[in-house]
């Protein structure tokens, strides 16, 4: 195993504590190309997709990474913005937004972001911390409810780096805040606020990205945790068992997923004589390809189809402020203990003696 060189360090400088918000990823570009790399990278991820190798990586290469780049691509156009990526262009919104919320409180942290999938990598960013001085990192998988295709992947590649650096800093990651009152308030006001704004649909439905069956069998808590999210959201709404639905999207292949599926949920609402639908998508913090395309293109185009009037999509919360609020005190909460105060600078007497001091003790730096 090979382990990289440490960063130059100067006698003195002061330890930092930083914050790495990580989210999926996006491809660079809607291009096939793009997606070609994209997709290789995250559906190699044995976290993602639990067949074995041998069976799967033939399948990968062979048939879908030929067919379904170009039908991605498409689709990642449709939402393409000038800043690029939804999903990267509000992750970093959120990470600046963050650094903020933490100064004003009193924290003196570095905040960045990277991508589970593609760029920035949490590699690349972990490497950039290390060299501003970081010695304490708390790592914010940006998944409100965990899953082991989630949540655990983002670590496995922290730990991946982890094996490959000589002087690790202090980790700690955060597993999930599916339940945090102050992100179910933020849920709660943004449907609020959109139902001030356009008026109230009959049907208030909470689609999450959805997971094979068989990994609730297997212990993931995932399908609980967002059961528990829809609860709670509809709680803090006044919302009756009648008035909203928990439903899960984004299938991939042929074996059975978390159900009720959100598309034919929303057919069934039309068919039955539901006119207007409101959708919102609690298990994601930014809106992305499953959000923009897939539920407010896709999802819309079902509903209205079949007999419904009117679909009106409700936005993640983005940069809302209460959410970013919300995020600020999660992460204050597992930061406690750790030093975030600025610390009084050593002055140039000191910085001079400490060096003396390592000289005479044979340190090279």
């Amino acid at each position: 195993m090979s382990v990289a060189k440490e960063p130059p360090y100067t006698h003195g400088q002061l330890p930092r504590t930083a914050v790495l918000l990580v989210n999926l990823g996006t491809p660079e570009a809607p291009t096939p190309a793009a997606l070609r790399r994209y997709l290789g990278q995250f559906l190699s991820d044995p976290r993602v997709v639990e067949i074995p190798r041998a069976v799967w990586m033939p399948i990968l290469h062979g048939i879908i990474l030929r067919v379904r780049p170009a039908k991605s691509a498409a689709k990642y156009a449709s939402i393409w913005t000038p800043e690029g990526s939804p999903l990267r262009a509000w992750t970093e919104k959120q990470a600046t937004l963050l650094q903020g919320f933490l100064g004003e409180a009193g924290h003196q942290v570095v905040v960045r972001h990277a991508m589970r999938y593609g760029q920035p990598s949490v590699a690349s960013q972990l490497d950039a911390l290390k060299a501003e001085g970081a010695t304490r990192v708390l790592v914010v998988p940006m998944y409100p409810q965990y899953s082991g295709a989630t949540t655990a992947s983002v670590m496995d590649e922290v730990f991946a780096w982890g094996r490959q650096t000589r002087l690790l800093p202090e980790l700690r990651h955060i597993n999930h805040f599916h339940d945090d009152p102050a992100y179910i308030e933020s849920l709660a006001a943004s449907v609020r606020e959109h139902w001030q704004a356009h008026g109230r649909g009959d049907r208030l439905v909470m689609s999450f990205h959805g997971m094979p069956e068989r990994t609730l069998h297997l212990g993931d808590p995932y399908h609980c945790e967002c059961q528990k999210t829809g609860r709670l959201v509809a709680e803090r709404l006044g919302l009756t068992k009648e008035q909203y639905a928990v439903t899960f999207q984004s299938r991939f292949g042929k074996a059975k997923w978390l159900e009720p599926y959100t598309e034919p949920t929303l057919i069934k609402l039309a068919r039955e004589g539901v006119k207007k639908v409101d959708v919102v998508c609690p298990g994601f913090v930014a809106d992305c390809i499953e959000t923009l395309e897939e539920i407010a293109m896709e999802g819309k185009q079902a509903f209205l189809k079949n007999g419904g009037q009117a679909f009106q999509y409700i936005p993640c919360v983005n940069d809302r402020l209460d959410w970013i609020r919300a995020l600020s005190g999660i992460v204050q909460q597992h930061m406690q203990g750790w030093p975030t105060q600025a610390a009084q600078q050593p002055t140039a007497e000191a910085l001079t003696m400490q060096a003396a001091r390592a000289r005479a003790l044979g340190c090279p730096h």
